[in-house]
């Protein structure tokens, strides 16, 4: 079980999201009490802040948490692919277009949280499936090389920069 995050495997754009994680606990640890921290935390959201917009074009809550399933659904593919040693390189998206199509302001907010504990829920058992020797495996996306393990926690990390930014712009 890798208890450091593997930096060397990662792009820079996503080493903000890793550096947030505690550097001590192992990946499996990690995403479970991000989990359940996160579980908490959009189940206590203000109903009257789930359309609300710090600026005209930022995303509503609701929008944010749609973000987070759908990236982690990707990163989630892109890990299986990887651990499976599929050497072709996978194309990257674009949040935005994915955002602006998802319809997510009309979504029912007890779906979407139950949606993404199903999300992380499968996210979690996909890396527990994977052996060390899987976890380091790696692969091209966009552009760019991630190890399997980086991946996961990329995926802990995307989802609590959003958490923070959410409790500093929008409660």
């Amino acid at each position: 079980m890798l208890t450091s995050h593997n930096m060397g495997e990662i792009p820079e754009y996503s080493k903000g999201y890793v550096n947030l994680l505690s550097k001590n606990d192992n990946l499996f640890t990690i995403l479970e009490n991000e989990s359940k921290n996160a579980f908490e935390f959009y189940a206590k959201m203000p109903q009257d802040k789930l359309l609300y917009r710090y600026s005209d074009k930022k995303w509503t809550i609701k929008e944010i948490l749609l973000h987070i399933i759908d990236t982690e659904r990707i990163l989630a593919y892109r890990a299986l692919r990887f651990a499976r040693t599929d050497n072709n390189e996978l194309a990257g998206f674009d949040q935005d277009k994915y955002v602006i199509h998802s319809k997510a302001n009309d979504r029912n907010w007890q779906e979407l949280q139950e949606e993404f504990k199903v999300v992380r829920q499968s996210t979690i058992f996909l890396f527990k499936s994977f052996d060390k020797e899987m976890l380091l495996e790696s692969g091209l996306a966009n552009n760019y090389r991630f190890s399997v393990d980086a991946i996961g926690f990329i995926i802990a990390g995307h989802e609590l920069h959003h958490r923070n930014i959410i409790q500093e712009r929008y409660l």
